[in-house]
């Protein structure tokens, strides 16, 4: 027990998983518990953002994760199979990858896992639950058992972290142990999940996503990479969920909907989900910070869970490297809460309203909702929100300054002989990216604090040549000369001129509650 690592992370899913790599990359010291001995090595989550892929770039080998992944677009229709919405993918969005991908989840987790593996100051414990927890001043206790024992098999063994992240998922025990209620926001739908390996070529109206709002019955399609697919149901009332998980139900419905046998497809996973939408009351108790499902869930037809318990891990790495390495006071840490809460709430909201029109049983309305769309009164497709407090850009009346908040893009550059994705060339973490000679107004102070703070000060065409003009575009679209980005590829600010930019680098240091670096014994 002398022993006190820097952050515990608890679950071994996306959310932990990214978690565990981005801290274990910066250089401390994580113990990993997770109850289950293995990866789940079945796909849960099919579809992530470019967004989400950027993460995924840092944590780990993104080519690998997403060696199995197509762009996809979400076309929704009612029963007659008549177009309601499409939200299209582009090829390439401005993360460098398409806005929509099907993926396949046990490839991204074996990547990142992967990546953990290779990190000899990251320890983890498969196969342990978290049965008890206390805190003092100074750390986290974490009492552990391995799976399946029970309190009196004398196996019990303790952990201490400075922080701990939760990330169990939605029925976490982790935030149960810390007495912490979830608010319900009352979508409650039950739909039957159908996997399938294809044992033939995937038919070409089947290589996309497809949701059919039928008040009959709800269901959909999506891909899963080149040859796999999922297929889902909703059950109607009177439907078990003992029967739906029946083998016989899943044929039944796949030859009903699809025309699909035993000699096209292999079911490899068949199971009930019940659709919720709950976020928890408070997502930080102490040194704890609860992240993905454990803080909140969404329905999934925005395709944002994992996505918004991946921005979680992301946002909260980079401020728990800055607080552990003692360069930010722990007050910095009070900003998780008041950025990803609105932004998971709203995108919540989105995915709960796109759920009503997917789950609309009543005919009547159902053919309401059906003239609306067709004569073009529908809402254009959600856009993810940007953030609405925290550490970006104000302005005078303390309200977040557009566009700070947004997100910054990514494209090909080429740095010392090197040509690549910006994050893997330039490097992660804190960056300027500048026109001209701006950079050179900062005073030597300001430039002190970018290098303690590890920021990568670019000057396009003069250090890194824009090789697809993606960064030079995002400057003008900005109408600056420069910008300042955050690890989490959130846009701090933008300015124009040397005097603005010296005075969003004072913001900066001022809202990340800088501290000069200790110093050494006997200097």
């Amino acid at each position: 027990m002398d022993e006190i690592f820097d952050v515990a992370v608890v679950g071994y899913g996306p959310t932990g998983l990214v978690a565990a790599s981005l801290l274990g990359q910066l250089g401390h010291r994580v113990v990993v518990c997770e109850r289950w001995p293995s990866l789940y090595g079945l796909p849960r989550l099919t579809h992530i953002d470019d967004e989400t892929a950027r993460a995924v770039q840092a944590a780990g080998d993104v080519d690998e994760a997403l060696r199995d992944s197509s762009p996809t677009e979400y076309t929704w229709v009612n029963g007659a199979d008549e177009l309601l919405l499409k939200i299209p993918a582009a090829p390439s969005g401005p993360m460098g990858y398409p806005t929509h991908i099907s993926m396949y989840q046990p490839d991204v987790e074996d990547a990142i896992d992967a990546r953990i593996r290779s990190l000899p100051n990251v320890e983890v414990r498969q196969g342990w639950s978290v049965t008890a927890l206390s805190q003092d001043a100074d750390a986290v206790e974490l009492t552990l058992l391995p799976w399946g024992d029970s309190r009196d098999s004398g196996a019990e063994d303790r952990v201490r972290g400075r922080y701990v992240i939760a990330a169990d998922g939605s029925k976490s025990d982790f935030r149960n142990l810390l007495g912490i209620d979830r608010d319900d926001f009352g979508f409650n739908e039950r739909w039957l999940n159908v996997d399938v390996e294809w044992l033939r070529p995937v038919p070409e109206e089947l290589r996309t996503t497809k949701q059919y709002c039928d008040p009959a019955r709800g269901h959909m399609f999506m891909v899963i990479g080149s040859h796999r697919q999922r297929f889902e149901f909703a059950l109607l009332a009177d439907e078990a969920k003992e029967d739906a998980e029946r083998p016989e139900t899943a044929w039944r419905l796949l030859a009903e909907h699809h025309g699909l046998g035993p000699d096209d497809v292999r079911i490899i996973r068949q199971l009930v989900y019940t659709f919720e939408a709950r976020s928890a009351r408070r997502w930080r108790a102490g040194r704890v910070f609860l992240a993905g499902d454990a803080a909140h869930t969404m329905p999934p037809y925005l395709g944002q869970g994992a996505c918004s318990g991946i921005r979680d891990s992301v946002n909260l790495a980079w401020k728990l490297d800055l607080v552990l390495r003692g360069r930010a006071e722990e007050s910095l840490l009070d900003s998780y809460e008041p950025e990803r809460r609105p932004h998971a709430t709203v995108v919540t909201h989105m995915a709960i309203g796109l759920g009503g029109i997917a789950n609309m049983h009543d005919p009547e309305a159902a053919a309401q909702r059906d003239a609306a769309f067709k004569a073009g009164h529908a809402p254009p497709p959600p856009a993810i929100p940007t953030l609405v407090a925290g550490v970006v850009h104000r302005q005078d009346d303390g309200s977040v300054a557009p566009p700070a908040g947004g997100l910054v893009p990514q494209g090909r550059v080429t740095a010392a002989g090197r040509t690549g994705r910006f994050d893997d060339v330039v490097g992660r973490g804190f960056v300027l990216v500048t026109a001209g000679g701006v950079a050179e107004a900062l005073t030597a102070e300001q430039r002190r604090f970018l290098d303690e703070l590890g920021c990568s000060v670019v000057r396009l065409g003069h250090n890194v040549v824009d090789d697809d003009g993606v960064h030079t575009a995002y400057l003008e679209e900005l109408g600056a000369d420069a910008y300042l980005a955050r690890p989490d590829f959130v846009l701090f600010g933008a300015a124009t001129g040397g005097e603005q930019l010296g005075a969003l680098v004072d913001e900066l240091r001022a809202d990340l509650a800088w501290t000069e670096a200790p110093v050494p014994v006997g200097a």
